[in-house]
């Protein structure tokens, strides 16, 4: 099987969905299918609280938010990261209720929900013979951002399959919905760079995310916050390959407008640099800029400096 087909069944519904250790999902689904018919304040409202109860209740990743915060912003207190974890959980359970905005609603009612900034620069660069990588991080509002390039870009990009079949057919069928038409394609890490590489020469705009960590093997220690951090070297790399420019990419939601505003940075200068160390340090950088934009909806609740350099005691209990 070729890689251009091995990964159709992650967006495609298949009759296996509908087995019988599905239906709890499916049920569960039908009944947030419900909720979602309510105002956008109530669901924000239900969001905010259901944060309240998982910062409450799931301690384990409510530490390691903390963990996180405390390296990243050394010069805040204790009640202020505190503070900050719980409004990390709030937007991000109320962006989870978000979800059925990108998965469900018509193509003209996601537009409505986001402001894009910046966008201009893809036909810009596109004018000059360049292609185009966006640089994205784990925000909360992740998928917005990839719909907002999806919904008129021919797109390809990483994608990590979960557990549960049928969320995952939700997630990877939201994040192809829009860009079917111009035939964008998903493609998981087993797959390698080829194709992506491949994909993204031939005209793709490549929706490329860098920012877990992925280990020491094939790494280097390159300052996030400050802070070393095991990075993967490849988008230097890639930018070369595919004779790119990257453009750094956030997604923040403004409860006051129930809109997100999906924010492309001007591209990185002087990027590649040829040195692997080099190129980390200002991927890094780059993606501390787009967090500091909406500090709280950052996925603060990723190992990300659970690879230590050498001699350097761990930080997650």
């Amino acid at each position: 099987m070729s890689v251009k087909q091995s990964n159709l069944h992650l967006y495609r519904f298949r009759m296996e969905l509908l087995h019988p250790r599905h239906w709890p999902t499916w049920v569960g689904l039908g009944v947030y299918f419900v909720f979602t018919l309510l105002p956008m304040t109530v669901i924000d409202w239900a969001g905010c609280r259901l944060g309240d109860y998982v910062a409450k209740k799931n301690r384990k990743r409510f530490n390691i938010a903390c963990v996180n915060l405390a390296l990243c912003f050394p010069d805040k207190s204790k009640l202020e990261i505190d503070h900050l974890v719980i409004e990390h959980f709030r937007a991000q359970l109320r962006t989870a209720m978000h979800l059925f905005i990108v998965w469900w609603r018509p193509v003209f009612m996601v537009r409505a929900r986001i402001v894009r900034q910046g966008f201009e620069q893809i036909d810009y660069f596109k004018a000059q013979g360049k292609q185009v990588i966006v640089l994205l991080s784990h925000s909360v509002g992740l998928d917005f951002a990839a719909a907002a390039v999806t919904m008129d870009y021919n797109t390809n990009g990483v994608y990590k399959p979960m557990r549960n079949e049928v969320i995952d057919f939700m997630f990877s069928h939201g994040r192809t919905r829009f860009g079917a038409k111009f035939g964008g394609k998903l493609f998981t890490r087993d797959d390698g760079l080829r194709p992506l590489i491949r994909e993204t020469r031939a005209g793709k705009v490549l929706i490329y995310i860098a920012d877990e960590d992925l280990g020491k093997e094939n790494s280097v220690f390159a300052p996030f916050f400050g802070v070393p951090k095991s990075t993967i070297p490849v988008l230097g790399r890639m930018t070369k390959a595919c004779n790119a420019v990257v453009l750094p990419c956030v997604s923040c939601y403004d409860p006051a407008r129930k809109k997100y505003r999906v924010k492309l940075y001007p591209a990185l200068e002087n990027f590649p640099s040829g040195d692997d160390q080099v190129d980390a340090t200002a991927m890094n950088k780059a993606i501390e800029n787009t967090i500091l934009e909406c500090p709280p909806q950052y996925l603060w609740t990723f190992r990300y400096f659970q690879t230590r350099p050498e001699g350097e005691a761990p930080v997650y209990e």
